[in-house]
């Protein structure tokens, strides 16, 4: 896969468009969206694996079928459609960690679905026949893209209340990618839409009544982390909020414009609009904002520390001797904050930890680019490195978006689940997800307490 700071992934700068029917001789044809059996609204835990660097991203298990089969899905707010590479049968896919889902044809959504509607930007498309399959074409900023139809299966939920739930879910099956190099293997097996429309999980869970309109992640600055859907975990009365914007750059997540400061002073730039986008490792800025950036740091560093080049991301320095951590520089930086406008005080900090990396080479790496040279233009995206150690929920049931910090390397069970708002301690990985111990990536299992 190319350098994850090319380009964010997760940021869709392309309408869905009608694709080719599935492979083969005559496309698959199927019913219509199934209804999975509902539940009270509770809500629902997953732990995250992944990092910033090197893995380039943060993704989750999710068990898919039936019977249940487990699929490694990057997380990204930046998209709606949850997409699994697939055998339909194959016509370009990567490596993954499973073996390709394999879709039967009872499985396929209808083009009349309103699902499908939804997926075409709200009925742009065309359908020769109620029973037509519901085709997609995806690309994303960092052009890689999925060619597939949707289809609907079994996703198996273990609740906050205690109940095993099985939605049948609306998703992509994936028989053409352009995601990489086709002989890497990829750390996942799809992406997870967790977007604002209406054909992404979020969305079809809080229509099945399973989880409230609201999810949010939990993203560790030591890797992994946790994800959820609901309100159960939500510090209403301890988070920072600001309303959702409507964006200039689509459905993106947005709490609007923002004013940019450096060490308590402001950066003199305009307000900038922002978006959030886990499906971004890094944070973009604006030619005029990063550029304003770039001059207080250099401005601002001390002789210790010198420029050097390091293909990691394109602005480094090196110490007098290797670095093994952002705190061994920490002292060097200040803090930016990002105060927006919306919002009654919706002021976020961004310590030098939420915007810095240290590479495997001991240099310390500025984990903010300019998307203006990967053809962003005005936009401006907080990707996963500034969302590090902040709980960031999205909650579309009150049209808000909120922050707070939080130590994300450990996740809540069911004991602890309503008991955020009074400031609990994280436990332990949890028995509240009920994957078994050897799905799991090997390298989470190892250090699973």
């Amino acid at each position: 896969m190319a350098p994850r700071w090319a380009l964010p992934a997760g940021l869709v700068l392309l309408v869905l468009v009608l694709a080719p029917a599935v492979r083969g001789d005559k496309p698959l044809r199927g019913g219509p969206s199934g209804v999975g059996a509902e539940a009270q609204a509770s809500s629902a835990v997953f732990p995250l694996y992944g990092d910033v660097y090197p893995h380039g991203m943060y993704y989750v298990a999710m068990n898919i079928g039936n019977p249940p089969r487990p699929y490694f899905l990057d997380v990204d707010t930046g998209s709606d459609l949850t997409w699994l590479q697939c055998d339909a049968p194959c016509v370009s896919c990567n490596k993954v960690p499973h073996p390709l889902y394999r879709p039967t044809k009872n499985k396929l959504v209808p083009c009349v679905d309103q699902l499908c509607a939804s997926l075409h930007g709200g009925g742009r498309h065309k359908c020769d026949s109620p029973h037509q399959q519901c085709d997609y074409e995806i690309k994303y900023a960092d052009h890689g893209s999925s060619i597939g139809v949707l289809i609907n299966d079994s996703f198996t939920l273990r609740l906050a209340n205690a109940s095993v739930v099985h939605p049948s879910l609306a998703f992509g099956c994936g028989y053409d990618q352009q995601v990489g190099s086709s002989g890497e293997v990829s750390p996942t097996d799809g992406v997870l839409g967790l977007g604002s429309g209406s054909v992404s999980l979020l969305s079809q869970l809080k229509q099945h009544g399973i989880t409230k309109n609201v999810v949010g992640h939990c993203l560790s600055l030591r890797g992994g982390g946790f994800l959820f859907f609901g309100d159960d975990l939500v510090p209403y009365s301890r988070a920072t909020w600001a309303p959702m914007a409507r964006s200039a750059f689509r459905n993106y997540y947005s709490p609007g414009s923002a004013s940019l400061y450096f060490g308590g002073r402001s950066l003199g730039v305009r307000p900038m609009e922002v978006v959030f986008d886990s499906g971004s490792s890094f944070t973009y800025f604006a030619a005029q904002p990063y550029q304003a950036l770039f001059t207080a740091l250099k401005g601002d560093l001390s002789k210790t520390l010198k420029e050097v080049s390091d293909h990691s991301l394109p602005l480094c320095w090196k110490g007098k001797k290797p670095l093994k951590s952002v705190l061994d520089v920490k002292k060097e930086f200040k803090s930016l904050i990002l105060s927006f406008a919306n919002g009654k005080k919706a002021f976020m900090e961004i310590p030098p930890e939420n915007y810095l990396i240290v590479t495997k080479y001991g240099n310390v790496c500025l984990g903010i680019l300019n998307g203006s040279e990967v053809g962003l233009k005005d936009l401006n995206i907080l990707g996963d490195v500034t969302m590090q150690d902040q709980m960031v929920i999205y909650d579309n049931e009150r049209g808000q978006i909120g922050w707070i910090r939080a130590p994300c390397d450990r996740i809540p069970n069911d004991n602890d689940i309503h008991g955020f708002e009074e400031g609990y301690r994280m436990p332990q990985f949890p028995g509240i997800i009920g994957l078994p111990n050897e799905d799991y990536p090997a390298y989470y299992r190892s250090n699973k307490a």
